[in-house]
């Protein structure tokens, strides 16, 4: 079902200037997540099996959060460039290197190898935790730049796990307010891109549109009816498998051919830019017969 749609004046919710970011909290962002992914496995017959893999795997990594090494926080010099140049602070290209970062793969994986999960995920795991520096360093550099094989999809999923603990980790000792916009579809912490958007429910800022961070969790603002892509405002419609009603939508540009989910939590505020991104996965079988390309990346959903 598709619907177009425009803007709305009176959409913002009465607040004349909203918090461009609103940076994540580690201790309790993949708990909450892993509580719907289990959620949501068990009310899914059919993608039960996997939900219930991912939240065992996002359990581990709420647990490891207090048993990692603290990362090197960004230093004030960094940060200040950043700002005078409109550029994120985290800078992802040396990330991958990052000796904590390769410590928190390391870890995550020899955890992981106790949990109950689809073979082929198992495999993939026991490739991870014997690969050597240079191969795990690939893994990482590739998820750092918002790349994924379609033919390594597997073991990149426990990387993108152990990617999303370190930059979440990361981006919650960043000051908020000295963060500034790059660009539309860009994660003002850390330069990545969107995992899903969201039709906020949280009081004081009711009905605005937030990107959350595919890499660091960071969730930023952004202009409701508008191409997380190619930032265009014209040619924007929206698809459901379910009804005009639906709380998860493919919203989708005509003028670069590419679309974005979007999560309405003023009607479902148990919804999880992740998680429902997952549950959700039939809207993807459903786009991928339109000729429109995927703009949202899931680690978790690269294999389908």
């Amino acid at each position: 079902m598709a619907t177009t749609t425009h803007p709305d004046p009176g959409a913002i919710g009465g607040v004349p200037k909203p918090p461009l970011a609103i940076l994540p909290d580690p201790d309790s962002l993949f708990a909450r997540r892993a509580n719907r992914f289990g959620f949501l496995a068990e009310h899914d017959p059919r993608l039960g099996p996997y939900l219930a893999f991912l939240a065992d795997l996002t359990a581990l990594q709420a647990r490891l959060i207090d048993e990692l090494p603290e990362p090197d926080p960004i230093t004030r010099d960094r940060i200040e460039l950043a700002r005078a140049s409109r550029m994120p602070p985290i800078d992802r290209d040396m990330q991958a290197t990052d000796e904590v970062l390769h410590e928190t793969l390391t870890v995550l994986c020899h955890e992981a190898l106790s949990l109950e999960m689809p073979e082929p995920a198992k495999l993939a795991l026991q490739a991870v935790v014997s690969a050597d520096l240079a191969d795990r360093h690939w893994l990482l550099e590739n998820l750092l730049s918002d790349r994924i094989p379609e033919d390594s999809a597997a073991p990149h999923l426990f990387a993108a796990a152990a990617v999303q603990v370190h930059m979440a980790r990361l981006a919650s000792t960043l000051d908020a307010e000295a963060l500034v916009p790059i660009r539309t579809g860009i994660c003002p912490a850390c330069g990545g891109r969107p995992v899903t958007s969201q039709i906020t429910a949280t009081q004081g800022i009711e009905n605005l549109r937030y990107a959350t961070c595919a890499c660091c969790a960071t969730r930023w603002n952004e202009v409701r009816v508008k191409c997380l892509s190619c930032a265009s405002t014209k040619g924007i419609s929206y698809r459901s498998v379910e009804t005009e009603k639906a709380t998860v939508k493919a919203e989708v540009c005509s003028e670069c051919d590419s679309w974005v989910k979007v999560l309405y939590l003023v009607d479902n505020h148990s919804l999880d830019p992740v998680a429902d991104d997952v549950a959700s996965l039939g809207l993807d079988l459903m786009m991928k017969d339109t000729g429109f390309s995927r703009a949202g990346l899931n680690a978790y959903l690269a294999g389908y």
